[in-house]
């Protein structure tokens, strides 16, 4: 029985190679067993993290490893011949590119998903959509995988060169029809990595004004000052003027008030000094710096300028609200009139 032969391989050489590949195996599920437990145990009482991301991510990678070296030695060591060999030995090769870029890959996304979004919290990343950081983490991987599969081909005895000149004429064609996808993905990750503005700012962006709700990898969701929400493609925030309205370390306010040609000098210059007594009484959402004075004479009025700063932080449309108001409590009080075009009709009473 033990002298029959398969592909011209005795049974006992089928079986010592079965028994080296299955050797193989228990040996790698016991590695399995030290990265999980024993070694993922000694990493813990360690002060940094690398070494716990990176045995929680090669745990599986080498029980496959060196399932895969014991299986190889096993076929070796039948020494096949002809189309077996070739094909076999090819196999191998294409098996390892693949094996050694899916270790590689857990590899570099544990170590992405432990130190990227930390990172990006302290930068502020809760302001973020965390989507932008997992299709980084993503694109990493594709990158990764793609380099892997090209070496697995190349192990195979393929033609990669000719294989690179087909998938650039299809990725040219699916370039062309997915352009504006692409270019606000790359936009909406230029934004997670340049962040010119967090979540719950103030921006005015192509000709919108409002609140950033959500930042995703297509768009940005933002409040207008109006109440609708706007969805804008991240490609905008790459090729228009952005402002940070949020990021202003205050905020310039210019006021043009008429007042009627009846008023005296002294009532203008009453107007001109309540006007920074309104700025003096509310320093909690005004700066100090003001300026009122009296600009020149209109068509209907008396113009008066009025510059104040509201301070970083506060609502600018309630800030000029309560001036507003302040100014016209005060200048009421004061007995001081606005302003507004009037006509006088002159008519020539006919002769009698």
């Amino acid at each position: 029985m033990w002298s029959s032969k398969i592909l011209e391989h005795a049974l006992t050489e089928w079986g010592i190679s079965i028994g080296i590949a299955v050797g193989a195996w228990l040996f790698g599920r016991l590695l399995y067993w030290l990265f999980t437990d024993v070694l993922k145990d000694m990493a813990r009482r360690t002060e940094g993290r690398v070494d716990d991301v990176l045995l929680g991510a090669l745990g599986q990678p080498v029980v496959v490893l060196v399932t895969m070296l014991g299986f190889q030695i096993a076929f070796e060591r039948l020494e096949f011949v002809g189309r077996v060999a070739y094909y076999g030995g090819h196999a191998f090769k294409a098996a390892w590119a693949l094996v050694l870029t899916w270790t590689i890959v857990r590899a570099v996304s544990a170590l992405l998903h432990e130190y990227l979004l930390p990172y990006a919290k302290q930068r502020g990343a809760t302001s973020m959509d965390e989507s932008v950081m997992a299709l980084t983490v993503r694109a990493v991987g594709i990158l990764i995988w793609g380099m892997g599969i090209i070496g697995a081909l190349n192990n195979a005895g393929y033609n990669v060169s000719a294989l690179l000149a087909g998938v650039g004429i299809s990725g040219l064609a699916l370039a062309m029809a997915a352009k504006d996808t692409v270019a606000n993905v790359f936009g909406g990750i230029t934004v997670f990595a340049d962040q010119p503005f967090r979540t719950g700012d103030r921006i005015r962006v192509a000709g919108h004004d409002g609140t950033v709700l959500r930042v995703g990898m297509r768009s940005t969701r933002i409040r207008t000052l109006d109440g609708p929400v706007v969805v804008v493609p991240n490609f905008k925030f790459t090729d228009s003027v952005l402002e940070n309205v949020s990021e202003e370390a205050s905020r310039r306010v210019r006021h043009e008030l008429g007042l009627i040609y009846e008023t005296s000098p002294e009532r203008m210059e009453r107007a001109l000094q309540v006007l920074h007594e309104i700025v003096d009484a509310h320093q909690q959402e005004l700066l100090p710096d003001r300026s009122a004075f009296f600009s020149g004479f209109k068509d209907f009025s008396l113009s008066v300028v009025f510059i104040y700063y509201i301070r970083k932080g506060r609502s600018i449309e309630d800030a000029q609200t309560m001036v507003h108001l302040e100014v016209l409590r005060r200048f009421a009080s004061e007995g001081i009139e606005f302003a507004y075009p009037t006509q006088v009709e002159i008519h020539k009473e006919p002769s009698a």
